[in-house]
């Protein structure tokens, strides 16, 4: 067995669909599953720039690769029946808070109706057996409270975009009561888990409004890193530690279908929870150079200033936990910056997903 394969070879030569692949999360999903020998099958939007990790990595040439809005609910059953995937992650959303203020309407078809689209290609596709529905922490009816959310609490949301995922869930949650009931299976055969991850950093995110790319935009033209909300405290975790919960948990729920099919949390520990001015602090340390500048706006748009998730359901049912603390996250992240323009971006990829698996 590869020693880099901590899921036992469960993926290889099984046919799984990703949503959103062309996306940061997505990206790395994707290479990730290509490594273990899954058949993977992406569809999404066009990436949003040319540095964007499923660019520079070169994914389109490893895997069929496939453009589709997730609000085309004809489209997705389409693209389902065609290639007949056994595993799902939807990744593909609305993914940013302070654009989903200018565009709620979208936010909400994408977020809410497109999630609603990809379960029902999976209801009428009888290949797929397992679907993990990627949403986000900021699905919680968020009080800025001092510890950590648990699976069982209330969806909610202040702003479209939160709420948005907050409606997703319940989505989800009826979807699988009404049609993919684990009291039933043995008459569907299908199983729907939802995860909620927190802040995730890493190589290859180049989007609007997050803190990393922020800073290594800055860096790289030489300004000084504008800090929006410097006291803002995140869960941060590299990319790859949610990933892993993903990628165990559907392996989890293939072996026992009843019995995982609910939400997860996947967050860093505790002591990686940090402020925004911390990590930028860190980033300028690894990078090497670079200063700071607060640009806090007492009347800018609502942005939650403290989230955090309990994992411990995902750490004592699942034996998942995260490897890294955030000196490690930041030090991982920084070095896909520092060394992207003059490497193969797939291959640099790979050693980090190798690292990852082997630490």
């Amino acid at each position: 067995m590869n020693t880099t394969d901590i899921f036992a070879n469960f993926y290889k030569g099984k046919r799984v669909l990703v949503t959103g692949h062309t996306g940061f999360k997505g990206s790395w999903l994707s290479i990730w599953l290509h490594e273990l020998g899954a058949e993977v099958i992406g569809v999404a939007l066009d990436p949003c720039t040319e540095r964007d990790n499923y660019v520079l990595s070169g994914l389109k040439n490893k895997i069929t690769d496939l453009r589709g809005d997730i609000r085309d609910g004809k489209l997705m059953k389409e693209i389902f029946q065609k290639h007949q995937p056994e595993l799902v992650f939807h990744l593909a959303a609305q993914p940013i808070v302070r654009l989903s203020y200018d565009i709620p309407v979208e936010t909400y078809e994408t977020n809410v109706m497109g999630t609603i689209n990809v379960l029902e290609a999976i209801r009428a596709t009888d290949s797929v057996k397992v679907g993990v529905m990627i949403t986000t922490d900021k699905c919680y009816e968020n009080k800025e409270q001092i510890w950590g959310y648990r699976e069982n609490e209330p969806m909610g949301g202040y702003d479209p975009y939160s709420s948005s995922k907050g409606a997703a869930e319940i989505a989800i949650n009826s979807w699988r009561r009404s049609f993919f009931n684990p009291n039933d299976y043995a008459k569907h055969g299908k199983s729907i888990a939802s995860a909620r991850a927190g802040n995730v950093i890493g190589g290859g995110d180049w989007a609007l409004d997050r803190i990393i790319p922020d800073c290594i935009k800055a860096l790289e033209a030489g300004k000084p890193i504008n800090i929006r909300s410097p006291k803002a405290i995140r869960p941060w975790q590299h990319v790859l530690e949610p990933l892993s919960g993903y990628l165990l948990l559907a392996q989890q729920i293939w072996d026992e279908p009843t019995k995982y099919a609910e939400g997860w949390n996947f967050g860093p520990r505790t002591e990686s929870i940090a402020t925004v001015w911390d990590v930028a602090t860190k980033v300028i340390a690894n990078y090497g150079s670079g200063e700071l500048k607060d640009l806090s706006d007492p009347n800018a748009l609502h942005e939650a200033n403290l989230l955090m998730l309990d994992i411990s359901k995902a750490k004592f049912d699942l034996g998942w936990e995260p490897k890294m603390n955030i000196d490690q996250c930041v030090a991982l992240t920084v070095d896909w910056y520092k060394r992207y323009r003059g490497a193969d971006v797939y291959a640099l990829c790979a050693e980090q997903i190798r690292m990852y698996s082997t630490a």
